[in-house]
């Protein structure tokens, strides 16, 4: 008798022990909805929703509360803002942009920060040649939409050759052993190279991949939920017809150690 009841009360916090694990789980599962389901988001970040699908890119990033995460040419800070939700007061969000950056968001990052109260938000406009980095001090980095900015070349209206190596250097050695950096951008044709960064703002993935892989970065897994096959990846990827229809890739890599 005295072994049942013993028994039982094992059974019973065995139960509730499983329970309990089942429902942090959950909880940090839902981490991601709650950041895109926050009541401070705006109108215009709700519209943008169903095309970029952020509770998956964030999902696929593994971004969790307490880490520090750099959103690279965050522009308004579309992202930075959830991330923001994520990572809690524990945790603190780097906003980069460049001047041009800045300028094309019109510096809605400010009020974005400002009025939401993001106060474990910092914003940055730097040379991304000479960021300023200090190493090992980032669990992730999102580059969400951006990679092929760092190929695109047009100084004629304020967009100088950026030197690709020494930025891809700075963020290897910004992230710390096994880091995220995430990656996500419009398809270019295979076999493109960067070629039609400039032209169609999109970059051939393949070669991102190996440009990541060759500064110390291991690819650690790809996602199809931006994929749209019907995209032939011959138009410039933010205007009409294909703006909102262009087929994208979601990958993720880790820093060696």
């Amino acid at each position: 008798m005295r072994k049942f009841a013993h028994d039982r009360r094992l059974f019973v916090m065995l139960f509730l022990i499983a329970n309990l694990l089942f429902a942090c789980a959950a909880c940090a599962e839902d981490a991601y909805e709650a950041a895109v389901a926050h009541a401070g988001r705006s109108s215009d970040d709700l519209k943008r929703d169903p095309v970029d699908h952020p509770a998956e890119v964030l999902r696929a990033s593994g971004v969790k509360a307490g880490m520090r995460v750099a959103d690279f040419f965050a522009a308004d800070g579309y992202y930075s803002q959830m991330l923001s939700y994520i990572v809690g007061p524990e945790g603190h969000v780097l906003l980069i942009n460049n001047p041009p950056y800045d300028k094309f968001a019109n510096n809605a990052w400010k009020e974005r920060i400002e009025k939401q109260h993001l106060n474990n938000v910092e914003h940055v406009s730097v040379d991304p040649a000479h960021m300023g980095l200090k190493d090992a001090s980032l669990d992730a980095i999102f580059m969400v939409k951006v990679y092929h900015d760092l190929y695109w070349v047009d100084p004629k209206n304020g967009w100088p050759k950026i030197d690709v190596p020494a930025v891809l250097d700075q963020i290897a050695h910004a992230l710390k052993p096994g880091g995220t950096l995430l990656i996500v951008d419009h398809s270019a044709k295979a076999g493109t190279g960067s070629n039609d960064a400039g032209s169609l703002h999109r970059i051939d993935e393949e070669f991102m991949r190996k440009d990541f892989e060759s500064h110390g970065f291991t690819f650690a897994s790809k996602s199809d939920f931006l994929r749209r096959p019907d995209d032939k990846r011959d138009q410039i990827s933010y205007k009409p017809p294909a703006v909102g229809h262009t087929d994208r890739f979601v990958y993720v890599f880790r820093k060696g150690a």
